[in-house]
């Protein structure tokens, strides 16, 4: 594969970035964190207008059919420009019902390209684990149908979505997805106030009736697609918001002068930049790749599990690197800066911790019989 964009890529993304940077400045971000809905409507809308919400979902579902890296792509410019919309986890829930999902729950996701409904996903248990289990909500079956209750945290977009994707675990410890309506009778949200300042809410299932029909087919290998996404959306994100914050550092340390020359001149500001750029790249490559194994179809857990621990482990360090180059307004909560390292610290932690990640990683590695092959294709 090629990670390096081609002419038609090139072109998509800087259309992108050209529609982002001037319908998306800092003052559109700062606002949206003091809306109750922590997101711009008219911003989301525009986006479905321009048809980039089912960038690369089915044309039989509304989308355009597009391989997942031009999704990729969206994802990193959006997070270049902190684009305060419900994107990721309107995008993530989708593409796992377009592979799962069956009769009218596939319906919601033609609503979602068009920009009429928000969609979200709900994973993480009540101790903020990541992973594809479904521990922290149980459903007892009764009858033809189930019973919910439990928790699930750090839920995007929870309070402005109309259908949420949850995983739970059966009463036999069988990890089962379903597709919810977030204002069904016994769920309740509690808005929380993550780093970033967008819309998390930690979700309580008190004895939530779900029908067969909620029920969304797949089972692990869903819980494990499901996750695996989200992961590699947010790498993509994160690769974005830390490639602008280094583009400011670069900017700051050209003009901002001491002892009569740029500090760019210095070589231990050099020693940073570069440092950052290449951990910029590393996110990028890695993130790609694993979009385009999605694509074709390769497995890709643990391509999706180094991106994301590669990402919130280095694009963290870009951020603080750059604010140091800024100096004290670097640090100042009225400084634009402040809004991406604000953005990229809170994301880090989403979707799977480095520490999580890694852990997946060696899983991958060590489960396996013979000798470990650096190079080797493997599944988790």
């Amino acid at each position: 594969m090629d990670v390096l964009l081609d002419e038609e890529e090139a072109t998509v993304r800087d259309t992108m970035r050209k529609f982002l940077a001037a319908e998306c400045p800092p003052n559109l971000v700062r606002a949206s964190e003091k809306e109750e809905t922590a997101y711009s409507r008219v911003l989301w809308k525009k986006m479905a207008e321009l048809g980039w919400l089912g960038i690369a979902l089915p044309e039989r579902h509304g989308g355009q059919g597009l391989p997942l890296t031009y999704l990729g792509l969206l994802l990193e410019e959006a997070g270049r420009h902190l684009a305060p919309v419900p994107l990721h986890s309107a995008t993530v829930a989708a593409y796992v019902l377009s592979k799962y999902g069956s009769g009218e729950q596939l319906d919601w996701i033609a609503r979602m390209v068009n920009g009429d409904a928000i969609l979200s996903y709900a994973v993480q248990g009540p101790d903020g684990r990541w992973d594809a289990l479904g521990a922290g909500l149980i459903g007892r079956r009764e009858g033809g149908r189930w019973r919910l209750t439990g928790t699930r945290t750090f839920v995007d977009n929870f309070r402005i979505s109309d259908r949420c994707l949850v995983l739970f675990q059966d009463d036999v410890g069988e990890v089962s997805a379903a597709l919810l309506d977030p204002k069904a009778a016994g769920i309740q949200h509690l808005p929380l106030v993550p780093t970033a300042k967008d819309g998390q809410d930690r979700v309580s299932f008190q004895a939530v009736e779900v029908l067969a029909e909620h029920i969304v087919a797949g089972g692990k290998n869903l819980a494990r697609d499901l996750c695996d996404f989200a992961a590699l959306a947010t790498a993509a994100q994160m690769a974005g918001a830390a490639r602008r914050d280094m583009e400011f550092a670069v900017a700051h340390a050209k003009m901002r002068e001491a002892f009569g020359q740029p500090i760019g001149a210095f070589q231990v500001i050099q020693h940073l930049l570069v440092d950052m750029l290449i951990a910029v790249d590393g996110v990028d490559l890695l993130t790609r790749e694993a979009f385009w194994r999605l694509q074709n179809g390769l497995p890709a857990s643990v391509e999706a599990s180094q991106a994301k621990a590669f990402a919130s482990d280095k694009c963290v360090v870009v951020a603080r690197s750059s604010q140091q180059i800024h100096g004290g307004m670097g640090f100042m909560l009225e400084f634009d800066l402040h809004l991406w390292y604000r953005r990229i610290a809170s994301w880090s932690l989403r979707c799977g911790t480095t520490i999580e990640h890694r852990r997946l990683v060696a899983q991958a590695l060590l489960d396996r019989p013979g000798a470990v092959r650096l190079g080797a294709s493997l599944a988790i």
